[in-house]
C-alpha cells in the first residue's frame, strides 16, 4: 500500500527524500553542509519542546526562509513572549464555534462532488480540494472574493513555497522580489480589511494586538503561504491510503464523532507526514541522542522518518505517545490553525459520504504525483463511484 506514499515522497524530493531516509536508523547524526538530522520520534519531541536551546529564529531556521518575505512578525519567525502574546491573540479565530462559522463557508465544487460522482463522472479531487482550501484561507484573512483572480494569485503563492530547498537556508534575491510581489497582488483586499478593524479576520486582529498595517499584512503573507498547503496536500493522499487499504468507504460512512473513525484520519496524517522536515536553529550547547551541538548549529527533524518508525498504516494500533500529532509540531509552536485543518478534513469526507451512503463505493482510478515540490503532493488523483 505505502509504495504509492513513497512515489509521492520521491516526486517531491527526488534527492532529498532518500538521502534523508538513509538516517532513519540513527536517532542523531551531524550531516556536513545540512545539519544534525534527527530520526527520532522522542528525540524530535524533545528538540521541539526545549525552546530555549532549539529556535525558530537564527541560523538556518525557517526565520531565514521568511522574514525576508513577510517581515519579522508573523508565528513562522517569532520566539518567547512576542510569540506568545501573538498566538494568544490569533487562538480565538480557531476555537470549535469559530472554525464552525469558517467551514460554512462555501466551495461550489465540493458541494457539487456528491453529485457528478453519482451521476457517472470521474473527478479529480486535486482541484476540489483546493477550490475549498482556497475560500477558507480567502475568508479568514479578509481577501474576500474567491474567484479565478484570487485563484490564480494562491496558486502562484503557493509556487513560492515550492521555491524552498532543503539544501538552501533562503530564497534567492529574485524569489524574494517575486515572492513579495505576489503577497502585495493579494494584500490589497487584507489591507481594508485590516483598515476596518474586524475582529473575525487576521488583519483586523493585527490592528487590534497593536502591530503596523505592514506587520499585519506580513502575518496574511503566512497564512496564504501556509494555510492551504496541509489540507490540499493530505486530502487527497487519505482518500488514496484509505481506498489501498479497503476502508474509504467504511470511513465515508462513519460519523465523525467515532472513535475509529478519529484513527484512521490520524494514521493516514502519520503516515502521509504531511510536514515532512522540520527546521530549529541552536542556540545554547546541547547533546541531541549523543550528538553535541553548539550555537549556530541547524537541527533537521525528518518528521517523516520520526512517524514511519511507528510502523505502516494501521489503525488498529493504538497511537505511540512520542508520535502523536508530531506531524503538527509539539510545544509552543504546535500547528495553531490544526483545529481548521481537520475540520476540512470532515468537510471533504462529508462531501463524498453521500456516495457511500447511495451503494456506490469510491474507487481511485488514476493518479500522478506532484513532482519537485515542497509539501508532497498529488497533481491529479481521479476518484468514480
Amino acid at each position: 500500500m505505502l509504495h504509492h506514499e513513497e512515489r509521492v515522497q520521491r516526486g517531491a524530493h527526488p534527492l532529498a527524500y532518500p538521502a534523508l531516509r538513509a538516517l532513519r536508523n540513527r536517532p542523531a547524526v551531524r550531516v556536513p553542509g545540512l545539519g544534525v538530522v534527527v530520526s527520532d520520534a522522542a528525540t524530535a519531541r524533545e528538540v521541539l519542546l526545549d525552546t530555549e536551546c532549539f529556535s525558530k529564529i537564527g541560523p538556518g531556521s525557517p526565520a531565514d526562509l521568511w522574514t525576508p518575505v513577510l517581515g519579522p512578525s508573523v508565528l513562522l519567525n517569532m520566539e518567547g513572549a512576542e510569540h506568545a502574546a501573538l498566538r494568544r491573540t490569533l487562538t480565538p479565530l480557531f476555537t470549535p464555534s469559530s472554525v464552525r462559522a469558517l467551514t460554512a463557508t462555501r466551495s461550489e465544487r465540493l458541494d457539487r462532488l456528491a453529485a457528478r460522482l453519482l451521476a457517472g463522472e470521474n473527478v479529480d479531487l486535486v482541484p476540489v480540494v483546493g477550490d475549498l482550501a482556497g475560500s477558507l484561507i480567502c475568508h479568514l484573512v479578509g481577501l474576500g472574493d474567491t474567484g479565478d483572480t484570487v485563484r490564480d494569485q494562491l496558486r502562484r503563492a503557493q509556487e513560492i513555497v515550492g521555491l524552498v530547498r532543503l539544501h538552501r537556508r533562503g530564497l534567492t534575491r529574485s524569489q524574494v522580489a517575486r515572492a513579495r510581489a505576489v503577497l502585495d497582488e493579494l494584500s490589497e483586499p487584507a489591507r481594508a480589511a485590516y483598515r476596518d478593524g474586524g475582529t473575525q479576520t487576521v488583519p483586523g486582529r493585527m490592528r487590534e494586538l497593536g502591530l503596523s498595517e505592514r506587520e499585519a499584512m506580513g502575518a496574511v503573507g503566512a497564512f496564504v503561504l501556509t494555510g492551504t498547503e496541509t489540507v490540499q496536500s493530505f486530502v487527497p493522499r487519505l482518500v488514496a491510503i484509505t481506498h489501498d487499504a479497503g476502508v474509504l468507504d467504511r470511513l465515508l460512512l462513519t460519523p465523525p464523532s467515532d472513535r475509529w473513525r478519529g484513527r484512521v484520519v490520524e494514521e493516514a496524517l502519520r503516515t502521509a507526514v504531511p510536514t515532512p522536515v522540520m527546521l530549529r536553529s541552536v542556540t545554547a550547547e546541547r547533546e541531541v541522542a549523543g550528538v553535541r551541538v553548539r550555537p549556530g548549529d541547524r537541527v533537521v527533524i525528518v518528521t517523516i522518518s520520526c512517524c514511519r518508525g511507528a510502523g505502516p498504516f494501521d489503525p488498529g494500533r493504538e497511537a505511540d505517545p512520542a508520535v502523536r500529532h508530531l506531524w503538527f509540531g509539539a510545544g509552543p509552536h504546535f500547528c495553531l490553525g490544526m483545529p481548521l485543518a481537520m475540520a476540512q478534513i470532515d468537510s471533504a469526507l462529508a462531501a463524498l459520504a453521500p456516495v457511500a451512503a447511495a451503494g456506490r463505493p469510491v474507487s481511485v482510478v488514476r493518479r500522478r504525483v506532484a513532482r519537485r515540490v515542497l509539501i508532497p503532493a498529488y497533481r491529479e488523483l481521479v476518484v468514480t463511484a
